[in-house]
């Protein structure tokens, strides 16, 4: 599959999961690609995101390169996905694992990529 910076090009309801370990932050369009992951999520698929954690300044890594818990669960939840568990032992990194919100409705319009 040969994706787009907007959509990543996955067939809708086919897969169970998806994992991003340190690239959601690197997206131009985040909300076109959630959206897209979302549709291509199974009912019971999720996606499992890692990224370092914004809120600690003793990350070794620069800010640009890091996402608060805040950032994420706003993003997430405004593109119809639900925190379904985290796993919070990992000394950098969130890691969360998402869900789509079935109470979503997917009908909101976003602007056109550029």
């Amino acid at each position: 599959i040969l994706g787009e910076l907007h959509d990543p090009k996955l067939p809708e309801n086919t897969l169970d999961l998806i994992l991003m370990v340190d690239v959601y932050h690197e997206f131009s369009h985040p909300e076109h690609m959630l959206r897209s992951m979302r549709r291509a999520l199974k009912p019971d698929g999720l996606i499992v995101l890692l990224e370092y954690r914004g809120e600690d300044p003793e990350v070794p890594i620069k800010p640009l390169h890091k996402m608060t818990k805040e950032q994420i669960l706003k993003e997430y939840t405004a593109n119809g996905l639900k925190l379904a568990k985290e796993f919070e032992r990992l000394p950098w990194q969130h890691m969360m694992f998402f869900q789509r919100d079935e109470d979503f409705a997917d009908d909101t319009p976003l602007s056109k990529p550029e």
